[in-house]
């Protein structure tokens, strides 16, 4: 491990060098890659040169005990050396969760795609709720929200909805969203007050750019359509609304958000690149089933990963075992602690494999 923490500190000391040369400097491609290595390596040689300082702060304090007399100041070095060793073990597991191989999709921005599932009408109204609860955390996060497509209905909810979120480290957070989310509550409309169960199922897949996905214009067919629903004045008056057929999967997605055509049709073209690059990763985790069981779940689309019970104002993620009685801060998009925990889980799990096979 520490041969290759003292390569990726040479590393960075090359970059912060090279950083300063004139043809770098002119080179916007190149400089821009290199601030972004940096950038990756920072949080690392950050910790490493901690850790290393602590280190010697170990030995210069086991050398001062054995020629320091006085009690005082020996009881003083004492407290240094328990605190130094601490902070050593502290900085040694965080040097080894920065070593963990990076998902390359964690910097992505993500399209997220809401469906009802069982429960009629109250499906639908949690659909829009779980909506809202994820713009309100990508607002907290200063990440932009765009919608794409949604199938309302007329009492508030939603049959599905379809929204691309861009910002700093978006997929690497909600990429562990993915699943299905259940809502346990007594519906607006149920007399009887009796508890109903529904199901709404959430997919988050990294946004892929056109390097990623190469789509063959002779595999798709492009509509172009009169929108329907909420938008804008000119939404039923012009055929602004685009959608797309991709013959080889039966892919269909459609955007209809934008006034303008152009605008629908690079939404629709970014959906479908992100859903045909979705598919290549699945297949590619399918095939590696040791990856798999290290992850935080399974990673299955028809996986039940949450319960929303409203009754208790509880909220459960049933795949690291965190219960959280503070329902109404989560669906006003609170859910931090629950990523930072399922983030703890994976790492958690990475690391003891990594363990196993070391």
């Amino acid at each position: 491990m520490f041969d290759k923490l003292d390569d990726l500190l040479r590393r960075y000391e090359e970059i912060v060098n090279e950083l300063h040369e004139p043809d770098v400097v002119n080179d916007q491609n190149r400089f821009r890659s290199l601030m972004k290595e940096q950038s990756d390596l920072t949080p690392l040689v950050d910790a490493y040169t901690e850790y290393k300082k602590c280190k010697q702060d170990v030995e210069d304090s086991l050398v001062m005990l054995e020629e320091e007399s006085d009690e005082e100041m020996r009881e003083m070095l004492k407290e240094e050396l328990v605190f130094s060793k601490k902070r050593i073990e502290e900085l040694e597991q965080q040097l080894k969760i920065l070593l963990l191989p990076k998902d390359p999709n964690d910097d992505k921005n993500v399209v997220v795609e809401i469906r009802a599932g069982a429960g009629g009408d109250e499906s639908a109204l949690f659909a829009a709720e779980i909506y809202r609860m994820y713009v309100h955390y990508a607002e907290g996060q200063r990440w932009k929200v765009e919608t794409v497509s949604v199938d309302e209905i007329g009492i508030g909810g939603m049959k599905e909805v379809t929204f691309m979120v861009s910002g700093q480290g978006a997929y690497s957070k909600l990429k562990y969203e993915s699943g299905v989310h259940r809502v346990q509550r007594v519906p607006e409309t149920e007399s009887g007050g009796r508890i109903h169960t529904s199901t709404i199922t959430v997919a988050v897949m990294p946004e892929a750019e056109e390097v990623d996905v190469v789509i063959d214009e002779k595999d798709i067919r492009i509509d172009v359509m009169r929108a329907s629903g909420n938008g804008g004045q000119c939404v039923n008056t012009t055929d602004s609304a685009v959608r797309l057929t991709h013959y080889p999967t039966g892919i269909v997605v459609y955007s209809q958000t934008e006034k303008s055509q152009l605008q629908n049709k690079a939404k629709a073209f970014a959906l479908l690149r992100a859903k045909l690059y979705d598919i290549e990763q699945q297949k590619a985790h399918d095939a590696e089933a040791e990856l798999r069981r290290s992850q935080v779940g399974t990673g299955d689309r028809s996986e039940k990963i949450r319960t929303y019970n409203f009754p208790q104002g509880r909220v459960t993620d049933h795949r690291i075992g965190l219960t959280l009685y503070k329902l109404d801060k989560v669906m006003n998009g609170d859910i931090q602690e629950i990523v930072d925990a399922c983030i703890a889980a994976d790492q958690a799990a990475k690391l003891s494999k990594m363990n196993e096979s070391a």
